[in-house]
């Protein structure tokens, strides 16, 4: 079977074509060129002096670039080439091609294609598995590494902390109480309230908790020194940070 014959029954994509012809055409024959491009559509080029100046795709060739006579483009170019394209679905991936390839100045955007896979990521995999071989070939197969620790999520382990901080240990404000006292602290515009029961544990919104920080870690959900964080009225009156209570004993 000849190359002719097995090609006879496709259908080509390109119906037909004119190259490097001068943009008097258009002044000079319009109606000639008006029945030869017709108003098919395809893609087109324009370059001045030989040099590719700009790509366009359009479903009125004769149209579109009589056009770029008048337009922005004017006096940029000065001849041109049509290709009559059968498909018009074809027409704006032909135009992507072109641009892609060819990167006119005249274009302000780069073609793009809607349905392509970019392969480059996949040519990183395939290239990195062939180096890989390629190593252990020349090195041998590498030491087994070490297991690292699984780190646990920032959340969890502020929660775990937290809870940490709040259930291990004696409390450490049972030694310089003698009663219940009430703590207060003002943040972000409203009044956090608690209660340091007899044992030293302090209650928030409900809960207990083991330190003055673990407390403050509670009422706001963020770390902070609750000796300094909480405050308690002292003899005087006065709101006077927790913390006295422990240079008292100094």
């Amino acid at each position: 079977m000849t190359k002719h014959a097995k090609t006879r029954g496709k259908r080509p994509l390109v119906l037909g074509y004119v190259e490097s012809v001068s943009g008097k055409v258009f002044s000079e024959f319009p109606k000639q060129f008006g029945i030869l491009a017709g108003k098919q559509h395809g893609v087109y080029a324009l370059y001045k002096r030989s040099k590719l100046y700009y790509v366009g795709l359009a479903t009125n060739l004769r149209g579109r670039v009589k056009q770029h006579l008048q337009d922005k483009h004017a006096g940029k170019w000065d001849t041109f080439s049509l290709y009559l394209v059968r498909e018009a679905a074809h027409v704006k991936e032909m135009e992507s091609l072109v641009l892609r390839i060819a990167q006119p100045r005249g274009n302000a955007v780069r073609g793009r294609f809607r349905h392509a896979e970019n392969l480059k990521r996949r040519l990183h995999a395939i290239i990195r598995k062939a180096q890989g071989e390629q190593l252990a070939n020349l090195l041998g197969p590498a030491s087994p590494q070490p297991r690292a620790k699984a780190r646990m999520p920032r959340r969890v382990k502020s929660r775990a902390s937290a809870r940490g901080r709040a259930g291990l240990g004696p409390p450490p404000l049972a030694k310089f109480i003698a009663g219940r006292i009430k703590l207060q602290r003002t943040y972000k515009g409203r009044t956090l309230r608690a209660v340091v029961i007899r044992d030293g544990r302090i209650r928030v919104n409900g809960r207990l908790y083991n330190s003055p920080s673990s407390a403050g870690f509670g009422a706001i959900r963020r770390s902070v020194d609750g000796w300094h964080f909480w405050k308690f009225r002292d003899e005087h009156g006065d709101w006077v940070a927790l913390d006295t209570l422990r240079r008292r004993r100094k």
